[in-house]
């Protein structure tokens, strides 16, 4: 009995010493914090319920997605978060004692129960409206029954032409359109995206735009480094017909034609183009003899009354050209060797205004040549100075044209003077026009207005580098001088 009281004994204290090892209450812990975004735009998410395997305490995210659960035993676990509308995220974490871990969620939209958007109704402009600007906004309204984040296409069509453009990742319900074609039938569609489901494809509407305005003036501007053409109405109103991003000059308008000639760079050569009025259509009209003379911004080239026909130079030549650009044809060369600078046809077709110069401007003559190249008549000639701006009135009777009265002449061609002038066919007679021009300043580019009544021309300062503008003045009538037109040169009045 007793040696059984002694095993029992030292048995008690055995396990009186094991548990006094124990740290009860001890157990080790960490913390799991983390965010939760979303999977699109990665914005915050507010009570996403967050919960874990092994079972640990469930939190929710605040307004700024974030969540933290504290007293987290040691271990291995998986961590989830769930919201209403979202794919549920799993992420595996350790935790350590007395660590901080983080996760990030990022939960997607669940599209088991997604619907697709509605149909895009097109709202502007109505269905089959007219007379619409060029410069318009298209609006449409769309909904998505889940409220999701949509995204729009417009796809934008035109009976004038084959183009298609498509206008993507559109956030508004609204699109503005610049630069429509003038008198030309679109379509338009929209197409909405929610991210999830199929896009959705609204109806085609049609919309057509203005006739393209009547104009009667045509000048050029610089936009940057480039010469552009603009039109413009009675009223002042100006439309740009070229692009600012090539250089066009010397717009000549023809209306048995319809059409309006140019000259425009291609590569290392000037052409002459030809455009409808309102800027669309453009061909290019001369191709392997190029427009060419001593100053590009001082070359000029006349079309045939019925517009069927160019006349233009090519240094110390002037041909003849369809405006298709066929039939080209050498009609005159000079025979001492200047520099055709200008050319004009009368509109009865039998005579030709022709301006020569040497290589520098200088020297120059103007003279008359019939369509088989034979000259029949001098205007000026044996003077210094700079001449030129020839045009032949309807009648071909009289035609104007400038010089500079100082007879200047440097390296850099500038004029001092420059005043108009006019020639009398019947008693081949050369006069002085009175335009009232400012001390300083020259007058440049003259036409006759269509009426003949009156005169467009450039004015400018002498010193070469100041502005330009368009000036009109009535025939023999005082204090009638005009400024159309500022910042602006090389007018045509048809």
């Amino acid at each position: 009995m007793k040696y059984l009281y002694k095993i029992a004994s030292v048995l008690f204290l055995l396990f009186l010493v094991s548990c006094s090892e124990e740290k009860i209450g001890e157990s080790e812990y960490g913390t799991v914090t983390g965010k939760v975004v979303s999977a699109d735009t990665f914005e915050p998410m507010e009570n996403v319920k967050i919960l874990s395997s092994p079972t640990s305490s469930t939190v929710f995210t605040d307004e700024t997605g974030k969540f933290t659960v504290s007293n987290v035993k040691v271990g291995e676990y998986s961590f989830q978060a769930q919201k209403d509308g979202y794919a549920a995220k799993f992420e595996a974490i350790s935790v350590t004692t007395n660590n901080t871990s983080e996760i990030v969620f990022e939960l997607s939209k669940s599209i088991s129960n997604n619907k697709p958007p509605t149909v895009p109704a097109l709202v502007s402009p109505a269905d089959n409206s007219t007379a619409q600007a060029v410069s318009l906004d298209l609006t449409w309204t769309a909904t998505d029954p889940n409220t999701d984040v949509l995204t729009f296409k417009v796809i934008l069509r035109n009976d004038s032409n084959s183009e298609v453009k498509t206008f993507e990742d559109i956030k508004d319900k609204k699109l503005t359109l610049t630069d429509l074609l003038f008198g030309t039938k679109y379509y338009w569609q929209v197409e909405v995206s929610d991210g999830i489901n199929t896009p959705v494809l609204s109806a085609v509407n049609a919309f057509t735009t203005i006739a393209f305005p009547v104009t009667r003036y045509l000048f050029v501007k610089k936009i940057g480094d480039n010469n552009v053409i603009f039109t413009s109405d009675d009223a002042g109103k100006q439309y740009q017909l070229t692009s600012s991003d090539k250089n066009s000059w010397r717009p000549r308008r023809n209306h048995q034609s319809k059409k309006i000639a140019f000259i425009a760079t291609n590569g290392s050569q000037n052409d002459i183009y030809t455009m409808n009025f309102d800027g669309t259509e453009i061909k290019r009209v001369t191709n392997s003899v190029p427009i060419a003379g001593f100053n590009a911004d001082y070359i000029g080239y006349s079309w045939n009354a019925s517009g069927s026909e160019f006349i233009y130079p090519n240094f110390d030549k002037l041909y003849r050209i369809s405006s298709d650009g066929s039939g080209l044809t050498k009609i005159f060369q000079t025979p001492n060797g200047k520099f055709i600078s200008e050319c004009d046809w009368s509109a009865d077709g039998t005579k030709i205004a022709v301006k020569v110069n040497d290589a520098n401007g200088y020297s120059a003559e103007i003279y008359i040549i019939n369509t088989l190249g034979a000259v029949t008549a001098s205007v000026i000639a044996g003077q210094t100075g700079a001449i030129g701006s020839v045009h032949f009135s309807v009648t071909g009777l009289r035609l104007i044209y400038t010089k500079d009265i100082t007879g200047f002449e440097n390296s850099t061609y500038r004029q001092l003077d420059t005043r108009i002038f006019e020639y009398n066919f019947v008693t081949a007679s050369s006069y002085q026009i009175a335009t009232e021009k400012p001390s300083g300043t020259n007058d440049l580019d003259v036409r006759y207005s269509p009426n003949e009544s009156e005169l467009i021309f450039t004015n400018t300062s002498n010193d070469g580098i100041s502005i330009k503008n368009i000036v009109k003045t009535s025939i023999g009538v005082t204090n009638s001088r005009t400024v159309l037109f500022t910042g602006s040169s090389m007018p045509d009045w048809e």
